[in-house]
């Protein structure tokens, strides 16, 4: 059970080579095996937009692991902000791109 004095929002855009390598598949699956909750969206051709609220702890291991990517990808830039969590999300999915 999360504990909801160290609950967050992360909300994260990373630019590279994110697109046509499975990225956001490979933050969904990542999101759903540390148990947070949001959504991962194609941003344009080369960002991608996430926002994820769960512990602090584990929202910065998410962090790490979409600095990271899938293989095939590179991320050249990224930009973290921190928000209070509002708690409207029921599970991670990926959402249309815009």
């Amino acid at each position: 059970m999360p504990d909801p004095t160290n609950v967050a929002r992360l909300h994260m855009h990373v630019r590279g080579r994110v697109q046509g390598v499975g990225f956001r598949a490979h933050v969904e699956y990542a999101a759903r095996r540390l148990g947070v909750t949001g959504w991962v969206r194609n941003v344009g051709y080369d960002s991608v937009e996430t926002v994820a609220e769960g512990e602090r702890a584990v929202l910065e291991r998410l962090v790490q692991a979409i600095k990271a990517g899938p293989r095939g990808s590179q991320v050249d830039d990224s930009t973290v902000e921190w928000l209070d969590a509002t708690g409207k999300f029921e599970q991670f999915v990926v959402r249309r791109s815009i």
